[in-house]
Formats: C-alpha cells, structure tokens, sequence
C-alpha cells in the first residue's frame, strides 16, 4: 500500500511562520502613525516643541564645554605654565650665576669674600631645588624628562670641578684654573643648553595653553545662532497662525538663550584681551628679560675668565676665547658691533635684548628700570675697555681691580645691570598676573549660568508649546 508524503510546513519544522502578504512591521506602523501626526496641528507643535527643547540644550551643553576647555586653560597659564616657566628661567639663571660667581671667587683667590661663597652656594641649592619641583611638574612627552635628568647627573660634577679648582687655588697651583675652565666647559656645553631647552620646552607649553585659552568657541556661538533662529522662526509662525503677537514661553526661552549667547561673547572677549595683554606685555617681556639676565651673568662669567685663562683657551681665528664671548653677549644686550658701539643715553638698538625690552615694557615703571641697565651696561663697556687695556699693557694686578675691585669696577656696573633687570622682571611678573588674572576671571560663573539658563529655556519652550497644545483640547 503506498502512502503520499506530504511536504512538512515551517510550523512542523518548528519554524516561525513568515508575515502574510501586505502585513507590515511594527516600526513602518508606528513611522506611519508619526506622519499622520505630523500632518495635524497639535502633531507639528509637539514635533516644534521637542525640537526648540533639544536645539537650547545643546547650545547650554555646547557653552559649558568650550568654556569648561578654555576656563581650565586660563587656569593652566596662571597657575602652571607661568610660574614653571619662571623656574625654568630660575634654573637656568641660577647655573649662569653660579658659574659666574665661581669665577669671580676664584679671581679673588685668598681674598675671596664669605658673601661671594655663599651666593655660589645658594645658586646651586636653588638650581637643585627648582629640578626637584620641575621634575615633580614633568610630563615627560614633551622631553623635560630628559632635560631634567641631564642637569641632575651634571650639576654634582661641575660642583666637585669647581671645588677641586678652588682647593688648587688656595694652595697656589695654577692647575686651579685649568679645573675651573673644565667646569666652564662643562657648564656652557652640558648644563646650559639643557637648562636652555627646558626653559624653551616650558616656554612652549606655556604659547599652547595661551592659545587653548583664546580659542574662539564657535560651536557655542553656531549652536546659539540656530537655536534662536529657531525659537524666532516658531514665534513668526505661532504669530501667523493666531495673530497673537507673544507666547511668553517662546518669549522667555528666547530671552534666556539671547543672555546666554551674549555673556558667551562677552566674556570670551574680555578674557581673550586679558589673556592677550598678559602675553603682549607680560609674558613676552619677561622671556626677553630673562634672557638679557641671562646673557648679563655670562658676559660676567666670560669676563672673569678672561682674566683666569690669559689666552690659554683660543677661538679658531686665533682670539681671546673668553673674550670673543663677552664681546658677543654684549652685542645680543645692546645691539652695536663692539665694546665701544654703546647706545646713546636714553636709547638702545632694537636688535639688542635690552633694546627689546624698552620696546614692550607698556609704562614708565617698566622703562625705567630697563633704562637703568642700559646705562649700567655702557658703564659696563666703558670700563672693561679700561681693564683690557691694562691687562694688555701688562698690568694685571690694574686690570683685576677694574674687573673685581671695589671702586669703579665692572662688577659695580654688573651688578647695577642686574639689580634693573631684576626690578624689572618684579614689574612685568606683577603686569603678567593682573591682566591674566582678570581674563580667566571673565569666564567665572559661565559654565553654570549657561546650564541653569538653558534648562530653563527648554522648560519654557514646551511650556509656550504646551500651552497652544491646550487651546486643541
């Protein structure tokens, strides 16, 4: 007897059983029911009430964002760029200082003063000092690290140069100068230029935090722009439809978002100019200052030198290596060609760090000092023109005098050098600080008003649309 097999169906196979023909989706229904929706008038409100809601939240979250990024960039100039810059110059001035003072402690020889050994001592614990904390601050990316760790292996072997140069010196061996012209070499080869390029590293980071600072924040200001168009446009249109001429909720929404966007503009302004006159006259001069600092203190140390070395250290065309030096520190302090090409009283080349200087400093309390340096510095020329001389002619014990004597000497006109940079490097630090201090307070309160007032926008937005919704009940 044969039997006829009968195909299994999906159901016997334990299949779900396909959707009939012309039967649609639960998503293609509800998209439908949405459309339908739309096409009626309480539908589009609702539609215009979510969006004008969303568009006023994402303006206030847009503004709190960008001015969180740019408040906490303003804080990272003030707080940490600056003042890690600051001891970075300190750094670097410290090394130039106690080089400087070695030298000058070794021309005294027996004479030396207890204020010359323990200004050489406090440049070295200060230097240490500031690695300690520099090095706590260092991210290490952007190659501080390296820097940093570089000065901390050199620095206890210039020190220990520097002092078998002074026990040498004490007991009359000339071997005393060649260990403090080793130390010099180790100095200016090693330990400056990794001074140097920590300072520049921070002097970097702090240009990349004045620029996130200053940013403009135009998501804020776009999402402001379209967020009040669109409450302008719903406010036309609900104008049109009931010659109505206010809904208080659109208005008040509108309102909000308007103080919004204007304490947005506002507030950027006032601290992108704060920000930009603590740069253009703050931060700039005092990178200009530190470096003429800089360049005074080894024009010093190449001084001293001259007179430790008597021509043993040479350039290739056979000069003064020392010598060669301080010429050139002095043309990068006040421009000119020569010892003898000082500027005239009251004026500096603008190639000159001094003359540069003049040029930012933005009130007489900044020029003055800088004015004071520039006539310590010709005084400075003038009178190591007197000590080459004499050292020319053979006199040593005259041209010792004039470079390390009490009266009328070049360590006078150094120190007065010094004493005006460092008054005013005081002025533009307190410059920089006020002017950076009001463009980050600008943004203070910012991030919460534009949350509070943005929340509140939306509520009042589906408040007005809310209340057109009713007139359909």
């Amino acid at each position: 007897m044969s039997s006829t097999s009968v195909p299994a169906t999906d159901e016997s196979a334990g299949g779900a059983s396909p959707p009939a023909a012309g039967r649609r989706t639960a998503w293609a229904e509800g998209l439908d029911e949405l459309r339908a929706a739309a096409t009626t008038e309480p539908g589009r409100l609702r539609v215009i009430g979510a969006v004008l809601a969303l568009l006023v939240v994402l303006f206030g979250a847009a503004t709190a964002w960008q001015v969180a990024d740019r408040a906490a960039a303003a804080d990272d100039v003030v707080e940490r760029s600056q003042p890690l810059t600051t001891d970075a110059a300190s750094i670097y001035r410290s090394l130039a200082d106690a080089d400087t003072t070695a030298a000058a402690g070794f021309l005294a020889g027996a004479k030396e003063s207890r204020a010359t050994r323990e200004r050489y001592a406090a440049d070295i614990s200060t230097a240490s000092a500031l690695l300690v904390k520099a090095a706590a601050h260092s991210s290490g990316p952007d190659g501080t690290g390296a820097q940093i760790a570089k000065l901390n292996s050199g620095l206890p072997r210039y020190t220990g140069l520097v002092e078998t140069a002074r026990a040498n010196n004490r007991q009359g061996l000339p071997l005393g100068g060649a260990y403090l012209r080793y130390a010099n070499e180790q100095m200016r080869t090693e330990l400056l230029p990794a001074a140097r390029a920590l300072y520049d590293a921070e002097t970097d980071r702090l240009t990349a935090d004045y620029g996130a600072a200053g940013a403009r924040p135009w998501h804020a200001v776009a999402a402001g722009v379209v967020a009040l168009g669109a409450l302008g446009w719903a406010q036309r249109r609900h104008y049109r439809r009931t010659n109505r001429v206010f809904n208080r909720g659109l208005l008040a929404a509108t309102a909000a978002s308007a103080v919004v966007l204007m304490w947005l503009v506002a507030a950027h302004t006032v601290a992108r100019t704060g920000l930009t006159g603590s740069y253009e006259h703050g931060a700039r001069s005092l990178r200009v200052l530190n470096e003429a600092r800089i360049d005074a203190l080894q024009a010093r140390g190449d001084e001293n030198l001259t007179l430790v070395a008597r021509g043993a250290v040479l350039t290739h065309g056979r000069q003064d290596f020392y010598e060669a030096a301080f010429r050139s520190r002095m043309t990068d302090l006040a421009g000119g060609d020569g010892p003898g090409a000082a500027p005239a009283p009251g004026a500096a080349s603008a190639k000159g760090r001094l003359g540069a200087a003049l040029a930012l400093a933005d009130d007489e309390a900044g020029r003055r000092p800088v004015r004071a340096a520039l006539t310590g510095l010709r005084q400075w020329r003038a009178r190591h023109g007197e000590a080459r001389t004499a050292d020319e002619k053979g006199d040593y014990p005259q041209a010792l005098a004039k470079v390390i004597g009490t009266d009328g000497s070049t360590g006078q006109s150094f120190d007065r050098v010094a004493a005006g940079l460092q008054q005013a490097l005081a002025h533009e630090q307190a410059e920089f600080r006020s002017a950076a201090d009001a463009g980050r307070g600008a943004l203070d309160g910012l991030v919460a008003g534009a949350g509070v007032l943005a929340s509140a926008a939306a509520v009042a937005a589906v408040l007005g649309i809310g209340r057109r919704l009713a007139e359909y009940r």
